[in-house]
């Protein structure tokens, strides 16, 4: 039977906060043993990594009331009840409508995250100073059936070259499952579609120089035993599990912040939300001052705008998304009506 009430207390900037913590023994995740309580105490033990990656900005909350097992459902708003220390600020989506969406600006406001049964945090690329214009370029490396984590590895080290070339400076991260999620710290000086091409620009890049090993194809059918390079993880309200973040994964691994010596001899596995702290207190944080030297994204543009005039236009946007200008039909290749011969 799940435990009382608990009560956590923790410092903040504008001094202690008391947190409640409802069942904290109930289980998460079944096949680590691991609780809501031990979930509470790595977001505290990781708050200040957790909240430089993520924090001030629009974050979506996935909830999993029964455990990683069971349902989940994601919250953007902040609900009726919520304690005054759970900010939010107002964006735009892509329907064009505008609405509150949580901020997490300290720690008891993760922590009422953790009691509303949230175990994976998902931030835009967007601070709350302007929500329309990325502070990062990101760019998730996903390995297709076939392949793995030691596949999307060089994958990494040649996009690193690619973006070097491009001016900007990559920093990576773990998915906490099989992929790998290279960032860059930008100038907020382009809104999210401007920042989707200058991915789509790397990518194709880094296609050119990698055609076996990577393919930009949206359609599933087209992608074959290569690294995908997701582009479509750029727009707006499009968000990845944030660093640090636990995933709902049966080992609570968590997605982790690594340095590129770190990268070719990496397990992802052995990055979980019982070894973390003890990796943060070992090594520090591999991601301390991602921000201090934002780089332009003018160079990937340049790279764009000549791919266009070579004839590579718009790619499939993601089928939540209204019709966008420029953009292919909506249908995979194997679906598409032929023309008649």
């Amino acid at each position: 039977m799940a435990s009382e009430r608990i009560t956590l207390t923790v410092p903040g900037p504008h001094g202690d906060r008391e947190v409640g913590l409802s069942s904290p023994d109930r289980v998460l995740w079944p096949q680590s043993g691991i609780t809501k309580r031990e979930l509470a105490e790595y977001i505290t033990a990781v708050s200040a990594p957790f909240l430089a990656a993520n924090g001030d900005r629009p974050v979506s909350l996935e909830r999993f009331p029964d455990g990683v097992d069971g349902e989940s459902f994601f919250s953007k708003n902040p609900p009726k009840g919520a304690p005054d220390f759970v900010e939010s600020v107002t964006v735009t989506y892509n329907s064009g409508r505008r609405h509150p969406q949580l901020t997490l600006t300290e720690t008891a406001a993760a922590l009422w995250a953790v009691q509303m049964n949230t175990v994976v945090f998902h931030p835009w690329a967007s601070r709350t100073a302007d929500t329309d214009n990325p502070v990062e370029l990101r760019i998730d490396l996903d390995p297709q059936p076939g392949t793995d984590f030691a596949d999307a590895v060089p994958a990494a080290h040649g996009l690193r070259e690619v973006l070097r070339e491009a001016g900007l400076e990559p920093w990576l991260k773990t998915s906490g499952n099989r992929g790998i999620h290279v960032f860059c710290p930008i100038e907020p000086t382009h809104e999210f579609l401007d920042v989707r091409h200058a991915v789509i620009a790397a990518g194709r890049e880094l296609e050119r120089r990698m055609p076996k090993k990577v393919t930009t194809n949206w359609w599933k059918e087209e992608r074959g035993e290569r690294i995908f390079v997701d582009f479509n993880q750029a727009n707006r309200d499009r968000t990845m599990a944030g660093a640090y973040s636990p995933r709902s994964l049966p080992g609570a691994t968590v997605s982790t912040p690594i340095t590129w010596d770190e990268v070719d001899d990496c397990d992802p596995a052995a990055f979980t939300v019982r070894s973390i702290p003890e990796r943060l207190a070992e090594r520090g944080d591999p991601w301390e001052g991602f921000a201090a030297e934002p780089g332009s994204i003018q160079t990937l543009l340049e790279w764009w705008e000549r791919d266009l005039a070579d004839g590579l236009g718009e790619l499939p946007f993601p089928p939540e998304f209204p019709k966008m200008p420029g953009e292919p039909p909506r249908v995979q290749p194997s679906r598409a009506r032929k023309p008649d011969a």
